[in-house]
Formats: structure tokens, C-alpha cells, sequence
């Protein structure tokens, strides 16, 4: 599945599309970047509630193929700015994490 697949599947907004094209080889859901950064991996489609640079600074180090924004979080211009130099992927959405990731794993299998 591409990012331009999931954003058309799921009906969530896309905030930032800089690259569709990226496959999604996973999926992973966290919010403490720390803990993130030691367990997501290349190519997934990370859900999170958190907002600032550091998320962007966490998903380029991981190389994620998006990332999700859930709960209806909206980033500010800073951080779609910082994932446009980075050619990050963002996707927002307001349903909850735990909603979101179930849509993914079904359209993974």
C-alpha cells in the first residue's frame, strides 16, 4: 500500500504530500518520541497525537513512509514546514489512535 493508497482509502486529510508514492511496509502508534525512535521502523505509517519539530526530526531519523496525526490533532506551520524540507508525508485524521491503526492493519492483510 502507497500513501497516496491509504489517503484515498481512509478519507483522511492529507496535510503535507510530498512524496504518495512511499510504500507503507508497517505501522506503528506512539507518542513518546524516545520510545518511538527505538521501535518504529523504515517505511512505517507512525500514529501519533504529537506536534512539534520533534516529530519530524524522529520520523526523518526512521525514515517513516507517513506520518498521522490522530485525534483530530492539526500541526502547526513550523512542523509542515520542517516535513516539506524533509519530504515528509503528513496525514491527519480525527479519529482516535486505536481506530486508525485497526483501518490500516485491515487494509495491510
Amino acid at each position: 500500500m502507497t500513501v497516496a493508497d491509504l489517503v484515498q482509502q481512509s478519507g483522511w486529510s492529507p496535510i503535507l504530500l510530498a512524496d504518495d508514492t512511499r510504500e507503507i511496509t508497517g505501522g506503528y502508534a506512539g507518542d513518546l518520541l524516545s520510545w518511538v525512535m527505538g521501535r518504529g521502523q523504515y517505511g512505517d505509517c507512525w500514529f501519533t497525537i504529537m506536534s512539534n519539530l520533534n516529530v519530524i526530526a524522529v520520523a526523518q531519523l526512521l525514515d517513516v513512509a507517513c506520518v498521522v496525526f490522530t485525534e483530530g490533532v492539526v500541526p502547526d506551520a513550523a512542523v509542515v514546514n520542517a516535513a516539506r524540507l524533509h519530504d515528509i508525508n503528513l496525514i491527519r485524521t480525527d479519529e482516535p489512535t486505536y481506530a486508525a491503526c485497526v483501518r490500516l492493519g485491515g487494509w495491510m492483510q
